[in-house]
């Protein structure tokens, strides 16, 4: 008997220490593709800035061929893909958004509040920026709707905050987008993502700047 348990205990810890690793190598490849992403995004010149997303997306491609399951991986291989698709433009971009969105919709259904709802805060963001139909699926009333699943499940974040400004400040309520780029720029700071902590809030800072009296 003292064998055989010794043998499950064996294989218990096995298992846990395969589990732990599972989980710490896609840990890793959030965090390499997420520091990609703010490096590209804010910091890449603008001359520099397709070479760096085309080098970004091979990354979370084989991030997501080795997660294909996982929602972590799929939010971020959309928002890498959105994000070359809004300094990219052409042809190729809207490929690129149909895909974050299919992307983003099969991270809703393995898991919703997979990184803090950021499936919603980056549903909410695609509805909001892509062209409405014929040429897109743009949406101002489909964005507020993910937007607010995003304000509830992270009501503090710099990120679901941000994005609700920017849609209030389209359709001309300053104030209230005030209220929202205010709450964004108070936000908690995110550990291991102060690259784009800083570059949010810059956005933010010009956002406001931008807004009426």
């Amino acid at each position: 008997m003292r064998k055989f348990l010794n043998r499950a205990g064996l294989a218990l810890a096995l298992l846990l220490g395969s589990t732990a690793s599972f989980a710490a190598t896609l840990d890793d490849s959030v965090l390499a593709v997420q520091h990609g992403w703010a490096q590209a995004y804010y910091q890449a010149p603008k001359s520099q800035k397709d070479a760096a997303f085309e080098k970004l997306i091979g990354e979370a491609d084989a991030m997501v061929q080795t997660y294909p399951d996982r929602a972590e991986a799929l939010t971020w291989h959309a928002i890498v893909l959105s994000s070359a698709a809004k300094f990219g433009g052409g042809l190729g971009a809207l490929k690129q958004v149909k895909q974050a969105r299919e992307d983003l919709l099969k991270a809703e259904q393995i898991d919703p509040r997979a990184l803090n709802g950021s499936v919603y805060t980056s549903l909410g963001s695609l509805y909001a920026n892509v062209p409405g139909w014929p040429l897109a699926f743009g949406d101002k009333k489909q964005a507020e709707a993910y937007l607010k699943k995003a304000l509830a499940i992270n009501p503090t974040g710099i990120d679901p905050n941000f994005f609700y400004g920017e849609l209030l400040a389209t359709r001309g309520d300053a104030a209230a987008a005030r209220g929202y780029y205010e709450k964004a720029l108070a936000a908690p700071p995110r550990p291991g993502r102060e690259d784009a902590d800083a570059g949010r809030r810059a956005e933010i800072n010009a956002a406001l700047a931008k807004l009426a009296p």
